[in-house]
């Protein structure tokens, strides 16, 4: 099974990644809109991106990690000072974005709207 883990910002995702061993692990990290109490985002990309994501969770290899990051609220993540972007390992220009971590291979905005894209990225390999 898919190990998840759920971090809601920037110092909960800076505290995991100093205290998580990601070596000679599959890691993915999805980073999105903070929900608000209805559950949803306030970045309607990632109200749509999600459920194509969540449906891809099942191609991924059992021992993968698999990271959700609530970014913030619209107006920390519309800050151009917003740590997610300024970050070297991140560098996140746009939510949601999903990302191989340690790996260059991601989708960004509306990429991570089309299955076959994920997919894509999910089934990657190490030879690829």
């Amino acid at each position: 099974m898919v190990v998840k883990h759920h971090l809601v910002g920037y110092e909960n995702f800076l505290d995991f990644f100093k205290t998580f061993d990601t070596k000679n692990k599959l890691v993915y990290v999805y980073f999105t809109g903070t929900k608000g109490p209805s559950g949803d985002s306030w970045c309607p990309d990632c109200n749509s991106a999600w459920p194509v994501v969540a449906n891809e969770l099942s191609t991924l290899p059992e021992d993968c990690h698999f990271v959700v990051v609530e970014v913030g609220d619209r107006e920390t993540w519309k800050d151009q000072n917003c740590p997610f972007r300024k970050d070297p390992k991140t560098r996140l220009l746009v939510v949601p974005t999903l990302k191989r971590w340690n790996e260059p291979q991601k989708l960004e905005g509306e990429q991570c709207e089309n299955a076959d894209l994920v997919n894509m990225l999910f089934t990657l390999t190490d030879d690829d």
